[in-house]
């Protein structure tokens, strides 16, 4: 459906490793079938490979990326920078691209993927025209970006809702979609404040052509054939004939899929409570999808230009050739012509039908003759030879290029540490940082940039057995960068030295500054060869994803030391819409924001840098009273201090340290012990 509505390139599963592990993903047989497909018509065949796999999987993922790259494959979708090493290994020439779930979203972020090896990324769904534009301006490497399809609440790649609630990890392909549920700001689940409408930039086309923009994304994957087939041709048919869609399309985009209409609000860099919405039940549009159906079952698309060649002389075989627009040729000979004895055949009448392409995936693109006076051939011999050359050119069309594909190897293992991991603080504010807590001489205190910028009295008491560092915003677009460095450079002066970095764009930001890099959770580290690939990238320590189990973090080959969170309030979304502000229309992080869901679970929400929301678990996690934390051979482990008071922070630290036997009265063991599909 969507090769013959006029796609360039069709994203797909092969396997268990991909974003959408509840669709019917395609078999080896399957997977063969649909790039000799593809390729006869023109279209390239993306895999996507862009979930968390855990050191246990990679093999069995080395193996999925191999025989991809065997089946003809034209490039990988990545996240998982461990999935990025091990490709280097199984398939070198592979194409790769970055995923929307490497949460890329400014210059400095592309510029890292290019340094990676990718040849193309897709931006975060989030940014503006001004913002996509910019990157466009300066990247080394291709953009693609969405345009169409559902948008979730969070920065794609740094939403957990779904694992930390049901055990179903959107970062592995589960994601149960929690957005789409009915929450309240009172005690009653009545709205729907997390349920964005459909994105759709129909009537941008033409804008983000001139940005630059390689290209357009449809989401699509979960959806019917029909959907496919009406969406991508009315894209389709704008992009090529340089127009933005009619009227009537738009509508056919509307009663295809929507929740209460579309919203373009991130290009045009209008956030708010318009941009939601949900899906209401509506009558299937019949006619629309029957005719959809009828132009992908039944029709043959002609979307592959090619020149006929044709040499009609006497006594000679009648040669027939066919090149198309990647320099393929293929040749044919019939008999040789009669004399004429009536009318004689003209390079007219043979243009005439070797154009003849019905039926067929090719387009003629023109025809050159060569026919000399006085000589007859049947047409229905010209039509048998057109006919041979297309088939002999769709085989060599859909024959592979010889692929090298290597072995996977996982490389020497580390030995865990022998001694219990030292504690470590981080804190929303500047205020939970008081005299006692520091008196408590944790590791290292990790401090919101803005906050450390605008608190410096907070390090008042500050012992010499404890490190400063400084938490970097996990997003920040290239319009704030300057705002952040200025910050990061204050809490340089200020003593900090460490540098929580949780994205691959706040990198150069924090390098420069001279600070020592520790990859915060924003970067997942799923297993043994991303924490090899942060060790490349320059990290000292690397944050383990909260979606491991405690079993899988002591298994871990850790090539550079490893932290995990232990103590709070699990990060749930990092929004871009500021879901306090929809709610009341003004600016208020002050005061008690909570979320309540349909069960009465209360999830606070707080502000997050650049006027961003985070909502946080309802449940802090708790681990004091379990051993196994300490001897999973972390050197660091964190207590992710958010809402707690300042007289709360010290008395974690003292339960931590063994002081006191403290327990908050509601807690989780996150997904320590239950794990994550």
């Amino acid at each position: 459906a969507a090769v013959q509505a006029g796609a360039d390139a069709v994203y797909l599963g092969y396997g268990d490793f991909n974003a959408r592990r509840n669709a019917k993903n395609f078999s080896l047989e399957e997977l063969a079938a649909a790039v000799s497909y593809c390729h006869v018509r023109g279209a390239k065949v993306f895999l996507t490979l862009n979930t968390l796999v855990s050191d246990r999987e990679l093999p069995a993922a080395a193996r999925t990326a191999a025989e991809a790259a065997e089946a003809g494959v034209d490039a990988v979708l990545i996240q998982d920078l461990g999935v990025l090493r091990m490709l280097r290994q199984v398939a070198p020439r592979l194409a790769i691209h970055g995923s929307t779930q490497l949460t890329v979203h400014s210059l400095d972020g592309v510029r890292r993927c290019a340094e990676l090896g990718m040849a193309r990324v897709v931006l975060s769904r989030e940014l503006s025209r001004d913002a996509i534009e910019h990157i466009c301006l300066n990247s080394p490497i291709e953009i693609e970006t969405f345009a169409h399809g559902a948008l979730c609440m969070c920065y794609s790649g740094q939403c957990f809702f779904s694992s930390v609630i049901g055990g179903r990890s959107g970062n592995r392909g589960l994601c149960a979609q929690p957005c789409r549920l009915k929450y309240g700001w009172g005690e009653r689940a009545d709205a729907n404040p997390l349920s964005l409408k459909d994105m759709s930039l129909a009537g941008h086309i033409q804008e983000l052509k001139k940005l630059g923009v390689k290209c357009l994304k449809i989401e699509g994957r979960m959806k019917r054939p029909e959907y496919v087939s009406v969406v991508t041709g009315i894209y389709a048919r704008a992009i090529r004939e340089s127009r933005e869609p009619t009227p009537e399309e738009l509508a056919q985009l509307e009663a295809a899929f929507s929740r209460q209409g579309f919203t373009d609000g991130y290009y045009l860099d209008r956030k708010g409570p318009e941009m939601f919405g949900v899906r209401e039940e509506s009558p299937e549009p019949r006619e629309l999808f029957a005719q959809a159906r009828t132009q992908y079952q039944s029709g043959e698309r002609q979307c592959v230009g090619v020149v006929f060649y044709a040499m009609i002389r006497p006594g000679e075989p009648v040669q027939v050739g066919v090149q198309d627009v990647d320099g393929r040729v293929v040749t044919a000979a019939g008999e040789p012509p009669q004399a004429a004895l009536t009318r004689a055949v003209t390079a007219g009448q043979v243009e005439k039908q070797l154009s003849r392409t019905g039926g067929t995936p090719y387009r003629c693109a023109g025809v050159k003759a060569a026919v000399e006076d006085g000589l007859s051939v049947s047409l229905s011999a010209l039509n048998a030879l057109r006919r041979q050359v297309l088939e002999e050119l769709s085989e060599k069309r859909q024959t592979l290029e010889p692929c090298r594909t290597g072995e996977y190897h996982p490389g020497v293992r580390y030995e865990n540490p022998g001694e219990p991991p030292a504690l470590t603080v981080s804190v929303q504010t500047a205020g939970q940082i008081t005299p006692q807590l520091l008196a408590l001489s944790p590791a290292i205190v990790y401090v919101p940039a803005e906050e450390l910028s605008l608190h410096p009295e907070c390090l008042e008491g500050l012992q010499a057995g404890t490190a400063l560092g400084v938490i970097v915003p996990r997003v920040a677009w290239d319009r704030e960068l300057p705002g952040v460095r200025s910050q990061l450079r204050r809490a340089r002066e200020l003593g900090a030295a460490e540098a929580l970095v949780g994205n691959l764009g706040l990198i150069p930001a924090a390098a420069e500054q001279g600070f020592t890099l520790r990859a915060d959770y924003g970067l997942p580290a799923f297993n043994a060869q991303a924490l090899k690939e942060f060790k490349r990238l320059g990290f000292a320590s690397a944050t383990l994803s909260f979606e491991l189990k405690l079993a899988q973090i002591r298994d871990l080959s850790k090539a550079i030391p490893a932290e995990a969170i232990v103590y709070g309030r699990l990060p749930l979304m990092l929004t871009e819409n500021c879901i306090i502000k929809n709610r009341t229309g003004r600016c208020g992080c002050e005061g008690e924001n909570v979320l309540t869901d349909r069960r009465g679970a209360r999830f606070p929400v707080v502000k997050a840098p650049g006027c961003r929301s985070e909502i946080l678990n309802s449940r802090p996690l708790f681990l004091a009273d379990k051993p196994e934390w300490k001897k999973a051979g972390l050197t660091y482990a964190r207590l992710a201090f958010t809402t707690e008071s300042p007289a709360e922070c010290v008395q974690v630290l003292e339960r931590y340290q063994g002081k006191s036997g403290w327990a908050p009265a509601e807690l989780t063991r996150g997904l320590y012990y239950r794990g994550v599909e």
